[in-house]
Formats: C-alpha cells, structure tokens, sequence
C-alpha cells in the first residue's frame, strides 16, 4: 500500500507518535537515575561516614563530605581494638571456612548416594533431610541450647562448627542433586566395568563434572555462615569463640561507647573478605549458577 509521504495528516501522527516514545522513553530515564540514586545513597553514607570523626559525625549532617581523610586510620584502630575482630574474625573465617566445605561435601556424598546408587525411598530420604529448612531457624533455639549445655557444647568452637555444618546441608543437597541427575550414567557404568569402585567414581568422574556448583555453593553457605547472627549471638557469646558478627554487635546497644563512624567503619571491615572472595571465584560462581538454572 503506498503512503503520500507529503500528507499532512500523516506526517503529523508520525510526529505525534516520536514524541509518545520520546515521552515514554525519558520517563523511564528519569526512573532508572532515581532507582539508581536510591541504590548508590548507601555506599556514599558509607564513604563519608568512615572519615569522620565521632564529634564531626554528631555536629555535621549525615550525608555531608567530611572535613579530611585522616580520622579513617583512627577509626579502624578503635573498631579493630575495641570489638576484639582480631580473635572475632578468626573464629568466623574457621567456621565459615570448615563448615561450609563439610556441608557440601556431605550434601555431595548425599546426592550421590540418592541419583547414582539406586537407593529406595531415595525421594523419601531427600524430603527428610530438606525438610528441617521448612521451619524457622528461631525454633531450634530453645532445644538447641538447652542440648548444648548438656553436652558441654555452649561457647565452644566444636559446637559451633556442627550446627554450621547440619544447617548447611539441605541446600547444597538440593542443588547437587538435580545437578548431579544431569550428568550420564554410563559415565558410572564405564568406571565400573573398569574396576572403579564407588569412591573412585564419586571422586574422579562426578565432582569434576559439577566443579562449578561446588564452588558456587561452598561460596555461598560461607558467606551465610559469615554473615550469622542470630546462633552465634546465642550459642557463642564468649569473646574466645564469639564471630565477627557477634563481636560487631558488641559496638552497639545502650552501653557502647563508640559513635557511628566507627560502627559504619567495623561493618566496612567485616565485608571485605566474602566481597574479596566473590572476586576471586566470580568465574567458578556464574558458571555454577548457570548450570543450576539449566
């Protein structure tokens, strides 16, 4: 069909049309800076909070620059000295470290045992393990401790590391197992009739093909272990075995002396090492996500 491009009527809806999509267009513009500004506001609280002085922080305005960069140093010393995060930060970096390789690996072997060996009632046996993260966490508390102060477990780094461990179990378990059903069994069969027993299949053809999921879900449980509170608050208050996240808390409440420069500037502190360790294992944790979600 042709179209009379020197029509006036036409021309004019083309004109009306550009200027709708040019409308809409910087609508959407103009609620992506927005988005964007309430996104970064944050971090700038952050940048101008850890170079400010308690006093300068309680006369300024929250979110004006600070006079220097100087008081950054003094605020880490007083943060670093002040919570203990020397003793803090080792205690967390053991649990999350020792608990979140455990729980996957043991989740690994689970998996294994449930898409490979041919178990019976195997579903019935994934639904009984999964089926401890259907309740909230607030509800072991109570048993929990009162087991742990039977067992002598209360403020001790054993206790510590098995609750870590067992809780970390279920979602690695989950993910494994759907990615461990992807990959072939005659894979098993071969290693088999070669002579290959059970560990050896496990061990050199399996888990070299869900490198990625490993590694991914080890990063992630460590950083929820990292990132605890609530059992360490409970279980582990002692300064010799309490976590980072425990030892940040100290800072705050009725009775701190600190202001919340140096609150702001240990909660920088805390975040460095799970941040550093995406870094690193970006690679290893978007390929484990990908396969995940395929």
């Amino acid at each position: 069909m042709a179209v009379d491009l020197s029509n006036p009527e036409f021309l004019a809806s083309l004109k009306a049309r550009e200027r709708q999509r040019s409308g809409k267009g910087m609508g959407r513009f103009a609620l992506a800076l927005v988005l964007l500004l309430l996104y970064l506001t944050p971090f700038y609280y952050l940048f101008v909070t850890v170079f400010k002085t308690t006093p300068e922080y309680a006369q300024k305005g929250v979110l004006e620059l600070p006079d220097s960069l100087a008081p950054f140093i003094d605020n880490v010393v007083q943060a670093w000295t002040l919570a203990g995060m020397s003793q803090a930060m080792f205690n967390s970096l053991t649990y999350s470290l020792f608990g979140s390789i455990l729980a996957v690996a043991l989740a690994a072997a689970a998996a294994y045992g449930l898409t490979r060996l041919g178990l019976r009632s195997a579903n019935g046996w994934f639904m009984l393990i999964f089926a401890g993260t259907l309740f909230p966490f607030q509800m072991y508390l109570v048993p929990l401790f009162f087991g742990y102060q039977r067992l002598g477990l209360i403020n001790s780094w054993l206790g510590m590391l098995l609750i870590y461990t067992a809780i970390c179990i279920p979602f690695p378990l989950l993910v494994l197992r759907n990615s461990f059903a992807t990959i072939s069994k005659e894979i098993d069969e071969a290693a088999r009739i070669e002579g290959a027993s059970e560990w050896r299949v496990f061990r050199s053809m399996i888990v070299p093909n869900a490198k990625g999921p490993l590694v991914a879900l080890c990063l992630l449980q460590f950083t929820w272990i990292w990132n605890d509170l609530l059992f360490s608050s409970i279980l582990a208050s002692g300064n010799e075995v309490r976590s980072i996240m425990t030892a940040l808390q100290s800072l705050q409440g009725t009775y701190a002396s600190t202001g919340p420069n140096v609150v702001v500037t240990a909660s920088l502190i805390t975040s460095i090492p799970t941040v550093l360790l995406f870094i690193v294992l970006r690679k290893y944790f978007m390929s484990g996500l990908q396969l995940s979600t395929n």
